[in-house]
């Protein structure tokens, strides 16, 4: 049994606090707000999931010196714009001893970083692995079969978690290329969002394959240029996440691509949403990295002028589709 401390009460963090818990570990979740402990502690459930009861035994603290303490794991699971900020106060109350496990998806718009190396510049005494791949909360806390990945550079650490985390519903594979794993998880949001929009305009089954395929080439192709291994793209955390992010009616990337498509503003469409929308962070680093790295990327490129310059989507389509004549690779 490890002691586990979950930072984060959104839908994600409440799915893997009951996968813990089921596999017979004990947990702990921290809050930013009393309002969502509240409901996890007196009436035993999470709104971001309200067909599923939570056991008895659930604890969710505000204090995080409280939640830390005792504990040998710690799951980040806050919304990625949140990490720096929640991992800065935690810093006084973390020992040596504790692996961190990042389970948010995103890079960090200001300094272009995946989380992980945001992680190890405030805590570098720690370990860092990373979870990622198609894996939607609503399904996990169902119990629906899922198969995932976990990274870290230290081979042991990711074979401990592996452990921890695995059972009859939850396959875990392990990997060493935290890049790739977590590039893979942030960049397909992205792409995502670009099939939201398609959807949203009334496009069909073929231009939704043709955004996947293409999108994956940007997305591995970035990867690589920055030390990743392309083999990372094909598998759980790439292809794997970007097919079920681009097409399942839980993504949240998917349905603001939907109401952009529609005609809603950004804002609307995230109010609409009501959940962090990643895609937008990750969005403004991945053009940035793909000029860095004269990597061509012509829908992130698009899709980057639809949301920070007021680009009409159907001009964005248009622009894609009337591109130069290329070989396909």
């Amino acid at each position: 049994m490890k002691n586990v401390a979950i930072i984060g009460s959104g839908s994600w963090g409440v799915a893997l606090a009951l996968l813990l818990h089921n596999n017979g570990h004990k947990v702990k979740i921290w809050s930013y707000t009393t309002e969502e402990a509240d409901i996890i502690n007196k009436e035993k459930r999470c709104k971001f999931l309200p067909d599923i009861t939570l056991p008895d035994d659930f604890t969710c603290y505000t204090s995080l010196e409280e939640t830390l303490e005792d504990t040998e794991i710690v799951l980040i699971v806050t919304p990625s714009s949140a990490i720096r900020g929640t991992v800065k106060q935690m810093k006084t109350f973390v020992k040596r001893n504790q692996t961190f496990v990042l389970c948010s998806k995103g890079m960090e718009a200001e300094s272009r970083k995946i989380y992980s190396e945001v992680i190890h510049e405030i805590l570098p005494e720690i370990n860092v692995a990373v979870l990622s791949g198609p894996s939607h909360a609503e399904e996990v806390s169902q119990n629906i079969p899922t198969a995932v990945v976990i990274a870290s550079e230290k081979k042991e650490v990711a074979e401990e978690l592996q452990n921890v985390f695995m059972n009859d519903n939850f396959r875990v594979y392990t990997n060493t290329d935290m890049l790739g794993v977590e590039l893979g998880g942030s960049l397909k949001n992205i792409i995502a969002l670009s099939c939201g929009i398609a959807i949203g305009l009334g496009y069909g089954d073929n231009t939704i394959a043709a955004l996947i395929t293409r999108g994956l080439l940007e997305i591995s192709k970035l990867g690589v240029a920055m030390g990743a291994k392309m083999q990372t793209f094909y598998g759980l955390t790439g292809l794997g996440d970007l097919f079920v992010t681009c097409s399942s009616k839980h993504s949240r990337n998917r349905k603001c691509g939907i109401l952009l498509g529609e005609g809603k503003s950004l804002e609307e469409a995230k109010q609409e949403v009501g959940m962090v929308i990643e895609s937008i962070n990750a969005l403004e680093g991945a053009y940035e990295l793909a000029k860095k790295y004269n990597i061509e990327a012509p829908i992130i490129n698009e899709i980057y002028d639809v949301v920070y310059h007021g680009k009409s989507p159907k001009e964005a389509t248009f622009n894609l589709m009337n591109r130069g004549k290329k070989s396909e690779n």
